[in-house]
């Protein structure tokens, strides 16, 4: 919200510095951005005026103006626009003047004639049209409105450029503060000065509203309140010029005096408005009603607009003339040639309005302050500021009467004052009395101990918001820092918490940088890894309002961000990277439910790193996990991975994720090098992780290791031979490792030999060489029976 400080006069007075009242109202809760001095970019640019006008005497189309600047001598400006005459009062920029955005100006030639500064356009002065009406946009700004300009006065206040602008952050909870009333209120009770808000006038007498339009509210609980008025002979014309100086001021575009008394309304009351031509409502009459499904109507803006049922809108006996609380209708608009013309000032369901804007993609300065909620106390008074401001302008003639439909009453609320409370609460001893005096500074009557809290302050509705008023204006920084009392609040991580952050500290021991990526992608990176177009990995939670086509969708794999970071690391020049991130994906539910939020443990690296390597950081992961068993077997059906070097991972049966090499189109579309990853289902992990850790002593008798190498198909995995090793090594067998793989003669082809390393132990007593060799044998059976291994 932009304040003008002028503005604010009107309704308070202020003996600060921009520096003094930005602290100040930042202190008391109203949060200063930034206060901007426009006169600070002008320098040295007076108003002059034209004395006499010749041609340039070496070229055709330059003047060689003598102007009135208010010194003894005139000055002598050389200027190439076309448009000045003697007589005319235009800006000059002096030697050694400024103009906004830092453009200097000094004396010098043209073509060979001196030229003592340069006569300035709009866009020099960072102005358009609509704040000089029929001043030419190429050409010099001719002002045109003279009586109170002197040759040599300053042009800031002749341009409106004397003002100060201060931007605040309004919270969502404060949408009264999106008003000048709102925040010189803020003000006043800042700085202990007095509040004028005053009472609008309107003369009216120009006829009875009550036998031209009437007004139906079938929508109580979207529309409490709805206030209108009417105005005839309307009559076009730009505004004056205090008028369009503030607005500009606010960031609003000046437009004409209808479209500015409803802006100017809006910004300084803070309630939105909009004016109807009378002549496009069939019937005379406005229905406040939801819209019927496949109505459609053109807003001001000129776009087309699909409405459904849930959508509030402003009709007349037969069509919508506006979306309520969003934008008018292009069927409806005020013309030059409008002869009546309706104000609407109204108070709309908040809820409604914010999903009608963003279901239509549109947020207007209205809708933004609707779905705050309004004050539904306030669209009176706006009404009738409006119809004062256009008899003020000359604008038209206001008729007698305002037709105001109240579906739902303000009930006011009260509060009780607990200042033994409060006290506790701040930590202070403030008394009731001066707790009382604050709370009136700010709207509230005080009744002894019960407060009555004013219709724009619905955010008011605890003892607990009754003392952040009273902390505020007392003055945070003169409250004293206390220790917090009381018991410790519990607290602490979930297991889930806890195991997520153990496989983080496990994988960077090992090596591994965590990442965080976004959780959206775009549909082209789902092709970018290969995923068949049945894939149901495709099926994923469009974004609404994407940032772009890259950031379209929620993710359903996190293996394209991965890949993305790989591949930022490769361009940043990194020969070797290994990644991990504990990724989120989306899995869609049925229509009207949130998707399934998983985790994927996903790793991803480059560089010096092969298969083995990744799959043993999944397999060191998954044992201090204590997930039991983990296995790896060939797995061909993840079109993102190398065929012949990819494997899943399962426990007990169930497959938990995926590792290997990457498919090398996959690799080329993001231009890697050979490159590994490993995607793990964090909750399967979870599920299959052992509660306890299990107590195993240290050995008390000396174990009996055998080395066995065999012989069997070349297809047959060593997983496979692991598994029949350890079914036939019975009770004793502890440990086995392979340790060789051997292919080539004296092998036959298609054969490899694998050599094991076994070792046996009892926990009773010291094993046996014959009950080592037992083992073997019932082992070497066991490979021979299942997998046709024989002994080398």
């Amino acid at each position: 919200m932009n304040l003008s400080r002028k503005w604010l006069a009107d309704f308070t007075d202020i003996r600060a510095t921009s520096a003094e009242y930005a602290e100040a109202m930042t202190m008391s809760g109203s949060k200063v951005e930034l206060t901007r001095e426009p006169s600070a970019e002008i320098k040295n640019v007076v108003v002059g005026r034209v004395i006499s006008t010749a041609r340039h005497p070496d070229s055709d189309h330059m003047w060689i103006c003598m102007m009135d600047v208010g010194r003894a001598e005139p000055a002598q400006i050389v200027t190439g626009a076309q448009n000045v005459r003697e007589g005319d009062f235009v800006p000059v920029a002096l030697h050694k003047s400024l103009l906004p955005g830092g453009k200097k100006i000094e004396k010098g030639k043209l073509r060979g004639v001196k030229s003592e500064g340069m006569l300035c356009s709009l866009a020099e002065l960072e102005l358009d049209t609509h704040d000089f009406p029929g001043a030419e946009e190429d050409g010099i700004l001719i002002l045109t409105e003279t009586d109170d300009l002197v040759p040599g006065g300053d042009i800031r206040p002749v341009i409106g450029a004397d003002d100060s602008i201060v931007e605040f952050e309004i919270t969502n909870n404060r949408p009264d503060c999106l008003s000048v009333i709102g925040l010189a209120r803020e003000s006043a009770a800042t700085f202990g000065t007095e509040l004028r808000v005053p009472e609008p006038s309107v003369k009216g007498g120009g006829g009875d509203i009550s036998k031209l339009l009437s007004v139906e509210v079938q929508e109580p609980e979207l529309c409490p309140r709805y206030t209108g008025a009417m105005v005839k002979n309307i009559r076009i014309a730009p505004s004056p010029k205090w008028m369009r100086r503030r607005l500009r001021a606010s960031g609003v575009r000046p437009i004409n005096n209808i479209v500015d008394i409803t802006n100017y309304v809006m910004l300084e009351y803070g309630q939105p408005m909009h004016a109807f031509d009378y002549a496009c409502l069939d019937g005379g009459k406005i229905i406040v009603r939801r819209a019927r499904e496949g109505e459609r109507v053109n807003t001001l803006d000129g776009t087309p607009r699909a409405l459904t049922s849930d959508m509030l809108v402003i009709a007349d006996a037969h069509k919508p003339v506006g979306v309520a609380g969003v934008m008018g209708g292009e069927n409806s608009e005020i013309t030059e040639s409008t002869e009546y013309a309706v104000f609407e000032s109204a108070n709309f369901d908040g809820v409604s309005i914010r999903r009608t804007a963003s279901a239509l993609g549109m947020r207007t300065d209205a809708s933004g302050r609707y779905e705050k909620g309004l004050d539904i106390n306030n669209t009176l008074p706006a009404i009738r500021r409006a119809c004062e401001l256009v008899e003020l302008l000359g604008a038209g003639e206001v008729l007698d009467g305002m037709i105001d439909i109240r579906a739902r009453e303000y009930v006011p609320r009260s509060l009780a004052l607990a200042p033994d409370k409060i006290n506790a609460l701040l930590g202070t001893d403030i008394p009731h009395g001066d707790m009382a005096a604050i709370l009136e500074k700010i709207g509230c009557r005080v009744d002894g101990d019960t407060v009555s809290v004013p219709s724009w302050r619905g955010d008011i509705e605890h003892t607990a918001d009754l003392a952040e008023e009273v902390a505020r204006f007392y003055g945070y920084d003169k409250i004293a820092p206390t220790l917090f009392e009381g018991a410790a609040a519990p607290g602490g991580l979930t297991d889930r918490q806890a195991i997520l952050l153990e496989a983080g500290g496990l994988l960077r021991g090992m090596g591994y940088y965590e990442i965080y990526t976004y959780s959206f992608i775009g549909h082209s990176d789902y092709d970018s890894i290969r995923l068949p177009s049945d894939a149901p990995e495709r099926r994923c939670v469009t974004i609404l309002n994407p940032l772009g086509e890259d950031r379209a969708v929620m993710r359903t794999t996190p293996l394209p961000s991965m890949l993305e970071e790989l591949r930022r690391n490769r361009t940043a020049r990194i020969i070797d990277a290994r990644l991990y991130e504990a990724a989120r994906v989306y899995i869609p539910a049925r229509d009207g439910e949130l998707p399934d939020e998983r985790i994927t443990l996903t790793l991803g690296a480059f560089g010096n790193v092969d298969f083995y390597a990744i799959k043993g950081a999944v397999e060191a992961l998954l044992r201090e996990l204590r997930v039991p068993d983990a296995e790896f077997h060939a797995w061909e059906d993840a079109p993102s991975f190398h065929p012949g070097r990819c494997a899943g991972v399962f426990v007990n049966g169930e497959r938990i994720g995926v590792v290997g090499q990457l498919h090398p189109s996959v690799t080329k579309n993001y231009d890697l090098p050979a490159s590994y990853a490993a995607m793990l289902d964090f909750d399967c992990v979870l599920r299959l992780r052992a509660d306890e850790s299990g107590y195993v002593p240290l050995p008390r008798f000396p174990a009996v290791e055998r080395d066995v190498a065999v012989v069997c198909d070349d297809g047959v995995t060593a997983a496979e031979l692991t598994a029949a090793i350890k079914r036939g090594g019975g009770e004793f067998l502890r440990e086995t490792e392979l340790f060789d793989i051997y292919t080539g003669a004296p092998i036959p082809v298609g054969k490899k030999s694998a050599a094991f390393s076994l070792r046996f132990r009892s926990d009773e007593g010291t094993l046996t060489d014959e009950c080592a060799d037992n083992a073997v044998r019932d082992i070497l059976s066991l490979l021979e029976s299942e997998l046709g291994a024989f002994i080398r």
